[in-house]
């Protein structure tokens, strides 16, 4: 086994490119946790925008429109839960089960009504997200490699990361929104309207799920297959808890997925059996939850020690 053929320059952007994905879904799981609203349906949100994101690309033409449209669709999925949760009081694992099983349905409907298909669907139709090439790096294999030919999507993602974090911690609407999450009923006496900041939380993190499934079937690959996020938006809940719902830990969080995912698809070419292979991002997720609840119950006992 070639070493330096797995642990190469291209490596890097490798990473990048597979943890994207998962960052957005981190990020719209991210806000929503700040809140105390763990959005179980971030797969489902993920999921539906993916699909609109194809279709739309199909219809129009135009990746902008598709990127809207996916963003538009995210959000009304997470208002449903939303509404559900906050109004009707219901189960928020529960209404976020219930909007991964539709996505799953609605989904499998529409790749066979309005694309004519079943399973995948890539045809020469689907208009990607652009990439960015910088001429000035060709002559240089280390910018070329790493910092050439990413696309929008992945750059938009960083900057969301900073975003995030700004908004969370260094904005008078984030202070509100982790009081929320975290003293509800003091944060009303303050006078700040829970439901309402509830509700603007979740709008967010629909934009953030639009995005992640419109660079999943629009930038990560051009095609829409059943199920394409495979787990991702469970990822981005792994994600989210392994940086303690900081975005920029989380984004670190997402890059250890991205290059455990990118090392397995290397290991491919080596006779490594396939399934093994496809084990190792759930693996790595069910060991980032196990760490980050021994990690909590800990926080919390020496918080009860301390008293």
């Amino acid at each position: 086994m070639d070493m330096s053929k797995i642990f190469d320059l291209t490596l890097i952007y490798a990473t990048i490119r597979s943890a994207t994905p998962i960052l957005f879904a981190a990020l719209c799981c991210t806000i929503t946790q700040q809140a105390d609203i763990l959005n179980i349906g971030t797969e489902g949100i993920m999921l539906t925008s993916s699909f609109v994101a194809v279709l739309t690309s199909v219809l129009t033409g135009s990746w902008m429109i598709a990127i809207l449209m996916a963003i538009v669709s995210g959000v009304v999925m997470a208002l449903i839960m939303a509404v559900a949760n906050i109004k009707y009081s219901a189960n928020i694992c529960a209404i976020g089960m219930a909007i991964n099983m539709f996505a799953l349905a609605i989904t499998k409907f529409g790749i066979k009504r309005f694309l004519g298909t079943s399973g995948t669907y890539s045809g020469p139709d689907i208009v990607g997200i652009p990439r960015i090439h910088v001429a000035a790096f060709d002559n240089n294999v280390f910018l070329n490699e790493v910092f050439n030919n990413w696309c929008i999507t992945e750059v938009l993602g960083i900057i969301m990361v900073i975003v995030m974090w700004f908004l969370l911690f260094r904005t008078a609407w984030g202070l509100r929104v982790r009081c929320v999450g975290r003293f509800p009923m003091a944060a009303e006496t303050a006078g700040i309207n829970v439901r309402r900041l509830k509700y603007q939380v979740m709008i967010i993190s629909g934009v953030m799920g639009g995005l992640a499934g419109a660079h999943l079937t629009l930038g990560y690959s051009k095609m829409f297959a059943e199920n394409i996020t495979n787990g991702r938006g469970f990822m981005g809940i792994a994600a989210m808890n392994f940086g303690a719902q900081n975005p920029i830990l989380v984004w670190g969080g997402t890059l250890i997925f991205g290059c455990i995912d990118s090392i397995g698809a290397r290991l491919q070419s080596y006779g490594i059996p396939s399934q093994f292979i496809l084990m190792l991002p759930y693996i790595f997720t069910i060991t980032v939850l196990v760490l980050a609840m021994w990690r909590k119950t800990t926080s919390e006992a020496r918080k009860k020690s301390a008293l």
